[in-house]
């Protein structure tokens, strides 16, 4: 049986010294393709946000870090449609979006009504096209606030800038039979800690073009004061990292590492014989 025999081959100096740049450059470019990867698939198809007040509890904390998906509302093309799951934002869910009067801003709140909903909310009850809404999710830690927990009615009109322009308007242009009326392409929002919400009630209805996706995880969430997670001078940032190295372990949440983040289901308050607007206090 015959054997074959492989036989070496020797490279001159002259011939080592030109693979050496080749080499270099062809790392350089699996680097380069790498890094692009990551980019696009973190800024296209998946973001971080970090939730820095607490206007979404007890659902969403401070110090929260999610991963939104960028695609759930991405408009379908012709052809994606038909491999994507790409959806509307319905009742119930939660969406993270510009916020409309400072799109700097980034908003997370929860999707109350969709384009052609009457809106009302009368003693924190919120009604939807006449029907009160069963909102377990609701969190409450101020008292009765006649001004805040009934809408529309006598709101907080601010008195100057872009929020006031986006209140006046919905006020004066979408309110039928003492309803607010949701048009088309928009969407009313809430925040769940409806006490402490700075929401549609205030500045008027969410653009769709605004909202950027639904967060899809609780990757890693840190007890942090909104101060220290919204501060962006160096003196800030270098002291939440010293707390960081000194607290990282007590002060992660680790009951709250990779839980999901779900929406909930468009249900009616005479579905369910539970008190309405019920809250647990924060972990």
């Amino acid at each position: 049986m015959a054997q074959e025999t492989a036989t070496a081959k020797v490279e001159t100096p002259e011939q080592q010294t030109k693979r050496k740049p080749e080499q270099a450059r062809n790392g350089i470019a699996e680097w380069a393709v790498t890094i692009l990867l990551l980019l696009f698939g973190t800024t296209t198809l998946v973001q971080a946000f970090v939730i820095p007040t607490g206007s979404m509890e007890d659902t969403l904390l401070i110090g929260d870090h999610l991963l939104v998906d960028k695609l759930a509302y991405a408009p379908a093309g012709p052809i994606s449609i038909h491999l994507l799951p790409y959806e509307q934002p319905k009742h119930g869910d939660i969406i993270v979006f510009r916020y409309p009067a400072d799109i700097t801003q980034t908003f997370v709140k929860r999707v109350i009504g969709v384009p052609g909903d009457h809106i009302k909310m009368v003693n924190r009850t919120v009604y939807r096209n006449g029907v009160p809404l069963y909102e377990p999710y609701v969190y409450h830690k101020f008292p009765y606030d006649a001004a805040r927990d009934n809408f529309p009615g006598e709101p907080y009109i601010f008195a100057e800038g872009l929020q006031a322009q986006l209140q006046r308007d919905m006020l004066d242009h979408h309110i039928v039979n003492g309803e607010v009326v949701i048009p088309p392409d928009s969407y009313f929002a809430m925040g769940d800690n409806r006490d402490n919400s700075l929401d549609s009630r205030y500045w008027g209805f969410v653009p769709r073009d605004y909202i950027i996706g639904k967060p899809l995880l609780i990757y890693w969430s840190y007890r942090a004061t909104t101060e220290e997670l919204a501060g962006s001078s160096v003196n800030s940032l270098f002291t939440h990292m010293i707390d960081l190295g000194e607290h990282f372990f007590t002060r992660t949440r680790w009951n709250r590492t990779f839980r999901v983040v779900r929406g909930f289901p468009d249900t009616r308050l005479s579905d369910h014989p539970l008190p309405l607007n019920t809250g647990s206090q924060n972990p």
